[in-house]
């Protein structure tokens, strides 16, 4: 789905320096590459903190720590997403309530958030999936109308723009709401060599408590002021990123090329509906996630794995329907959307280092395949 060998291969000389800088300073835990790195997603952010942690997943929980939310008080999110979203709600002993998505671009829906709310809810956890932001005016206009906290996770979407449409104003995905948060996963549109995340913030008051939180909760060594978490960014991590981020914008532009590609090869196929992407935000394709209309997606798969070709299905289960999720509020046919993408999404190989002949042969495949099973 990715290839992190060649996209290493054009940077490997930086990157190399970079990591033997590290291990020539020995400064492992919390070195100056933490600091850089942090400084410079900053200012490509336009953001005045960035908190660095271990993961994805600490940054999303370190937000709703950081927020002083009690057992029980309410977290909208939705049920099309990866696991890593309620989990963290549920490990802090918060109630998930989930809502459906949009059918074009999968996000959240607002209509079905403002249905949601009650006299409980305390946040909003809107997931800016596949690469696109989520609608954040009307997030944050229902976040206003009824004092909710807005923790954006953007791990799929970091670089995308959204625009006010009302405004006109541009702001990068993560940075509208109370909180935002992000991973490294290798795979991601920034990948580290291993795990990492993320929590960007412009409220002083609410950066000094997440770096504490996420130091054990602690600001003067062996003080504790809360009860906290061990999160960090490891030096060797942020020393990668740190040479990668000026290239983030280069990488979404190769892969926004390569979607529009895979768009004009499908656009005649009535068995594939491509995804949309909404008037208020770009798109920095995490993933190329496309709805088979009609189709065996389980013999499609084979199909192309016979041939080397990779696929995968982001998400299969979606979470109202996962074991560890079961509740009596929620049951099967509830979210009709989320339930329906779930049985027919598809995403194809999208990355950095796609040429038009890799990607000639992928949709070739496909299409193939429709044509023998007509």
């Amino acid at each position: 789905m990715v290839d992190l060998s060649g996209q290493y291969k054009k940077l490997k000389s930086q990157i190399d320096e970079a990591i033997h800088d590290v291990i020539d300073s020995t400064a492992f835990i919390n070195g100056p590459a933490v600091k850089s790195f942090q400084k410079h997603l900053e200012e490509y952010l336009h953001v005045k903190h960035v908190i660095t942690c271990g993961n994805g997943t600490d940054a999303l929980q370190l937000a709703l720590m950081a927020l002083d939310l009690q057992p029980g008080d309410e977290v909208i999110t939705t049920s099309f997403t990866f696991i890593a979203t309620v989990e963290v709600i549920a490990l802090l002993k918060l109630t998930p309530v989930l809502v459906d998505v949009l059918p074009d671009t999968y996000n959240i829906d607002p209509e079905a958030v403002k249905r949601a709310v009650t006299s409980r809810t305390k946040a909003i956890i809107p997931v800016h999936l596949f690469g696109q932001t989520a609608d954040m005016q009307q997030i944050m206009e229902i976040a206003r109308k009824y004092n909710l906290f807005v923790v954006e996770d953007t791990a799929q979407a970091l670089g995308a723009d959204f625009t006010n449409l009302e405004t006109g104003k541009t702001e990068k995905a993560g940075t509208i709401g109370t909180i935002g948060c992000t991973s490294f996963f290798p795979s991601k549109n920034l990948g580290a060599y291993g795990d990492g995340g993320a929590v960007f913030t412009n409220d002083d008051t609410l950066a000094e408590k997440l770096r504490i939180l996420a130091n054990h909760g602690m600001k003067v060594r062996y003080h504790h002021d809360f009860v906290g978490i061990n999160s960090r960014l490891d030096t060797l991590q942020a020393a990668v990123l740190d040479v990668k981020l000026p290239h983030l914008d280069e990488y979404a532009a190769v892969r926004q090329k390569a979607a529009a590609f895979y768009d004009r090869i499908f656009s005649e196929c009535k068995k594939i509906k491509t995804p949309a992407t909404a008037s208020f935000t770009s798109h920095v394709y995490h993933q190329y996630t496309m709805v088979l209309q009609d189709v065996d997606r389980k013999a499609l798969m084979d199909y192309l794995a016979k041939r080397d070709i990779a696929s995968a299905v982001y998400y299969p289960v979606p979470l109202h329907l996962q074991k560890a999720y079961c509740d009596e509020r929620y049951g099967e046919g509830d979210f009709p959307v989320t339930e329906a993408l779930s049985r027919s999404v598809m995403s194809l190989p999208i990355h950095t280092e796609m040429t038009t002949e890799i990607q000639g042969a992928i949709a070739g495949a496909v299409l193939e395949f429709m044509h023998k099973n007509e």
